[in-house]
């Protein structure tokens, strides 16, 4: 067992060097004028399609194809968070306001800086936002470990089956994010408040006066639980599986950034579906890289990877979301032994 590697502060400027003399954190500005006049002249074209299909029950295929023209707009989202569009903060930011709250009644000021802690911390136990027990994750730490021989023992027998029905009725975005503007109550609160408002006003006003009641309510249910799967879904992949680090663990960036991340394999319709998701570890390591570089940048980063021997985790879509299941199964069988003693953290960093 080593601890050197704890603090190799060399380690990233070394990457960081070989990434900017390729080029790869330069802005692309052409991408992204054809990628975001695309996705909104798509996303308007479903709304067309609404009032074309509006006599008949085809019109619930619409309200499948605007839950995905919806998530791909958050990946816009997305990347203007990440500064990867524009060079100004403030260009980032409206973007990020258009397509969040407007466009799909999602909070853009309460989703930065959730997920600046997640970049910052992933996986960590009590800094991490978007973990909870550690559920679908590997434990290190003897309070993670503590934790989640309690939680085993709590839901061992229904987490797994729980886990796909829990995905289907995830609404939870749209009351965190407003939960979070109330707590704010400050004028940038107001003005993202009222931009919700504008949309859920435009929504319901779209849906409702086109369709009839009935065929109404069925589109809506249909549109945001399809929304909330196809958005849970892309982020899945990810992270859960990877191991869970304990709160008080240190370790460096790098080291931290790739243990915990898992890329997709896959072709350029993989790359799509997920919005450059599939290059987590790459995004993980330089968050404001522009999507169209990640591909570039994986074989620097493996290569990287291979020399400092760290573990450079691939997978296809559907073997990522087997091996989380397959780590649920496991934990209930095995509770006491899916927990690794606190030297697995000085290992792995």
């Amino acid at each position: 067992m080593t601890t050197a590697v704890i603090t190799a502060p060399n380690e990233y400027r070394e990457l960081a060097v070989q990434i900017r003399e390729a080029g790869l954190l330069e802005r692309r500005p052409g991408y992204y004028a054809v990628k975001i006049a695309s996705t909104l002249s798509a996303f308007a074209a479903g709304w067309v399609a609404l009032f074309l299909f509006r006599h008949s029950w085809a019109v619930l295929g619409v309200a499948a194809f605007l839950a995905v023209m919806f998530t791909q707009v958050l990946f816009l989202g997305h990347d203007s968070g990440h500064q990867q569009i524009f060079g100004s903060r403030r260009a980032n930011w409206l973007l990020g306001l258009v397509v969040g709250n407007t466009l799909t009644g999602l909070s853009f000021g309460w989703w930065v800086p959730k997920h600046s802690a997640h970049h910052a911390h992933p996986n960590q136990v009590g800094r991490d936002p978007d973990i909870g027990s550690g559920a679908m994750g590997r434990s290190f730490g003897a309070e993670a470990a503590e934790r989640q021989r309690v939680t085993s023992l709590l839901f061992s027998c229904w987490k797994v089956a729980t886990f796909v029905p829990l995905v289907f009725l995830e609404f939870g975005m749209h009351r965190s994010s407003f939960q979070g503007l109330i707590q704010r109550r400050d004028r940038g609160a107001v003005i993202e408040g009222l931009l919700l408002t504008l949309h859920a006003a435009l929504y319901l006003t779209a849906v409702f006066w086109f369709l009839s009641p009935l065929k109404a309510v069925a589109f809506v249910v249909v549109q945001q639980v399809m929304f909330g799967v196809y958005l849970r879904l892309s982020f899945a992949p990810n992270h859960k599986g990877m191991p869970i680090i304990d709160g008080d663990a240190r370790m460096s960036f790098v080291r931290r950034q790739v243990i915990t991340a898992r890329n997709v394999t896959g072709g350029p319709l993989t790359t799509f579906m997920l919005g450059g998701l599939n290059y987590q570890i790459e995004h993980h390591l330089f968050p404001t890289m522009p999507r169209p570089n990640l591909p570039r940048a994986q074989a620097i980063v493996r290569r990287f990877c291979a020399e400092h021997d760290l573990p450079y985790c691939e997978d296809t879509l559907l073997g990522s979301y087997r091996r989380a299941i397959q780590y649920l199964r496991t934990a209930n069988a095995a509770p006491q032994a899916a927990h690794p003693t606190p030297a697995t953290v000085m290992d792995l960093a």
